[in-house]
C-alpha cells in the first residue's frame, strides 16, 4: 500500500536545549534561517508524503501558527512588492496538508504516536522525529525507508553504524538475516544498552515506516520508567507476528538534541546555502580564538 501520511511527535518539553526552549517550542528554534520542524516537513513531502499529522501540546501553537496563513504579513510583503518572499511564504502555507492532535500529558514517544491513530486510520505510516535530520538531496532518508516497505512489506526503522563505545547513547538492533548489503531483518530492538551488551553497532535514528498494526501494540504496551509508554517496545511487540527491518539509510545525519549539537548542525546548514555561506565563512576567517584562555575554561 502506498504511505500517504506520516507522524511528527512535537509535544517534549524540549528540556536539554534549555533556557532556549522556556516560550518557543523546540521544533521553532531555527537552524540558518528556517525552523527546524520545517526542514523535517521539507523531508516527508520531497518523500512523497501527502499528509503530515503533528502531535503537540499546549504549548506548541507557535508551530500550527507558522504553517497558517498570515494575511498581514502577506498584504506588507506586497506592499514593498517583495515577490522572492511572497513566493517563500506561498510555499510555506501550501507544501502539505496539515493535521494537528494534543497529546495532554507527556507520557512518550509512544503514547505521542498513539495520539495520531485516528487520523492515520488503517495503513502505513511514516514517522519523523525532529531531534534528527538526514540531508540527501537525491533521495530522502523517509523515502528510502518507504521503498523497502513497498517492497518488502513490515515495518521499517532507519539505522546508521556508530563507534561502539557510543551505542548506549540509542536504540540498538539485534540483526537476523541481511536481504541486502543495507537491508536487513531485525531479530530484537534494546533501548541504550551497554556498550558490552550490545548485540551490534548499528544505532536507530528517527525516521520509520510503521505498519497500523503499531497502535494495537502501543495500547497493550505497559509504561516503563516514568509511566512512558516507548515505541521501541511497541515495535519489539510486533516482531512476533510481522517482519521489522533496519535500513542503513544513506546521507548525512545532524542531531538537535543538545546545544552542542543544535549550533554546529545550524553552521553545517547555514554552510550549505549559497546565500548565507560566504558570509560565514568570512567570519570564520577572521575569527580568532584565544584557545589557552577557551583550554583554562574546561579544566
Amino acid at each position: 500500500m502506498k504511505i500517504r501520511k506520516a507522524v511528527i511527535p512535537a509535544a517534549g518539553l524540549g528540556t536539554r536545549v534549555l533556557p532556549a526552549t522556556k516560550a518557543i517550542p523546540k521544533e521553532m528554534l531555527p537552524l540558518a534561517d528556517k525552523p527546524t520542524i520545517q526542514y523535517i516537513i521539507e523531508e516527508a513531502v520531497a518523500s512523497g508524503i501527502e499528509h503530515i499529522i503533528i502531535v503537540t501540546s499546549r504549548t506548541k501553537r507557535a508551530i500550527e501558527d507558522h504553517f497558517d496563513e498570515t494575511p498581514e504579513l502577506r498584504a506588507a510583503l506586497e506592499r514593498k512588492g517583495d515577490h522572492k518572499k511572497l513566493e517563500m511564504l506561498e510555499r510555506i502555507e501550501s507544501m502539505v496538508q496539515l493535521s494537528f492532535t494534543r497529546q495532554p500529558t507527556p507520557r512518550g514517544l509512544g503514547h505521542a504516536i498513539l495520539m495520531a491513530k485516528d487520523l492515520v486510520g488503517d495503513e502505513p505510516f511514516g514517522v519523523l522525529l525532529g531531534d534528527d535530520l538526514v540531508v540527501n538531496d537525491e533521495r530522502p532518508c523517509l523515502r528510502q525507508l518507504m521503498d523497502v516497505h513497498e517492497t518488502y512489506g513490515g515495518c521499517v526503522v532507519a539505522a546508521m553504524r556508530v563507534p561502539h563505545e557510543q551505542i548506549s547513547l540509542y536504540g540498538n538492533v539485534a540483526l537476523g538475516k541481511s536481504i541486502t548489503p543495507r537491508t536487513h531483518r531485525i531479530r530484537d530492538l534494546i533501548e541504550k544498552p551497554k556498550p558490552e551488551a550490545a548485540p551490534s553497532d548499528l544505532a536507530v535514528i528517527g525516521r520509520y515506516v510503521l505498519t497500523p498494526d503499531i497502535f494495537d501494540a502501543l495500547e497493550r504496551t505497559e509504561p516503563g520508567s516514568g509511566g512512558e509508554i516507548q515505541l521501541t517496545d511497541g515495535i519489539c511487540a510486533l516482531l512476533e507476528r510481522q517482519q521489522v527491518f533496519a535500513h542503513e539509510f544513506e546521507g548525512t545525519r545532524y542531531d538537535t538534541g543538545d546545544p552542542v549539537s543544535y549550533l554546529t548542525t545550524s553552521l553545517a546548514f547555514a554552510l550549505r546555502r549559497p546565500d548565507l555561506a560566504p558570509g560565514v565563512i568570512a567570519f570564520l576567517k577572521n575569527l580568532h580564538l584565544d584557545e589557552s584562555r577557551a583550554l583554562d575554561k574546561l579544566d
